[in-house]
């Protein structure tokens, strides 16, 4: 049975005990902790036909989303929670908790009760042997290189070594192998999409049936071609361009937020999360755990 992870609650949590944390925003996280309990109730409630669950649900995420952005991170009267964010990692926790829960739900009761994981995790790229002919190592030396992940459908993989066919003097390495990954990014630029696109490439050296996703809230660059990298696709979750420089730089301060907070509000209610970019996404996730028989394959014509 899948267990599904909680990076933002835990987030929620470590800010409260973060030393700081101004004072006068502890009740803002307190009430922030409040919204996060009834938005996993809510969302917990959702079922029925795939179509109407993810709007459902992302209804439930802008709402939810709306009360962090704004109410906990906009309005607060100190600079430490706008500037911070992206070190607390308040904002794309959200959706790194959200994809697990929407995923979930779509996958059919065969694929749940297999040993996978969803969510945060952190993957297989490459083994490397550190010894040399002069000096032999317990299994080779070996070390694995591992790549965090902000969602993936992965399982854990064990690994042992030993120059020894009875591997006597062997060393079993722990890590996780990614069937489908995604990177969430809140902004996407061209730094950050060289760097997803590396990272793909990696996944499918190991995996090579493993597709690979890149998410983002805002797009903050000129849209490049995917399909010169082994990024399956790009999906823009707010389907809008990142506001400017010259005007998010007036948030840094709380009477820039405060002149400028039924702009930026109205801003984030014209530009909601889409459901229908994460409808696709989740089509993506149901391709690959569907079932396809070779019947299915010669009615077709192609595969």
């Amino acid at each position: 049975m899948v267990t599904l992870p909680t990076p933002h609650g835990d987030k929620l949590v470590a800010l409260l005990k973060n030393q700081k944390l101004p004072k006068d925003d502890v009740w803002r996280v307190e009430e922030a902790i409040r919204h996060y309990s009834n938005w996993l109730s809510e969302m917990d409630k959702i079922q029925g036909p795939s179509a109407n669950m993810v709007g459902s649900m992302t209804t439930l995420l802008n709402e939810y989303k709306m009360h962090i952005d704004i109410g906990l991170i906009f309005d607060s009267e100190h600079d430490f929670l706008y500037r911070q964010k992206g070190q607390l990692k308040l904002d794309n926790s959200i959706i790194e908790e959200f994809l697990p829960q929407l995923v979930s739900k779509a996958l059919p009761d065969s694929v749940k009760k297999l040993d996978i994981s969803l969510g945060p995790t952190t993957t297989f790229s490459s083994l490397r042997f550190d010894e040399n002919i002069k000096e032999a190592r317990h299994g080779g030396g070996v070390t694995i290189r591992s790549k965090d992940q902000d969602f993936a459908i992965g399982r854990r993989l064990f690994v042992r070594t030993s120059h020894y066919e009875d591997f006597t003097e062997s060393v079993t390495l722990q890590s996780n192998i990614a069937y489908l990954a995604a990177e969430i990014k809140t902004n996407l630029d061209k730094t950050m999409f060289q760097e997803a696109a590396a990272t793909a490439l990696d996944i499918k050296t190991i995996v090579p049936g493993a597709r690979y996703y890149l998410l983002c809230e805002w797009l903050d660059m000129t849209p490049i071609n995917s399909a010169t990298t082994a990024i399956d696709e790009i999906l823009i979750l707010r389907r809008a361009k990142r506001l400017s420089s010259n005007i998010r730089s007036g948030f840094s301060s709380y009477a820039g937020r405060s002149d400028r907070r039924d702009f930026y509000q109205e801003y984030l209610s014209e530009n909601p999360l889409s459901s229908k970019t994460f409808g696709r996404f989740l089509d993506h996730v149901v391709r690959l755990v569907s079932d396809e028989s070779e019947n299915d394959v010669v009615t077709r014509g192609y595969f």
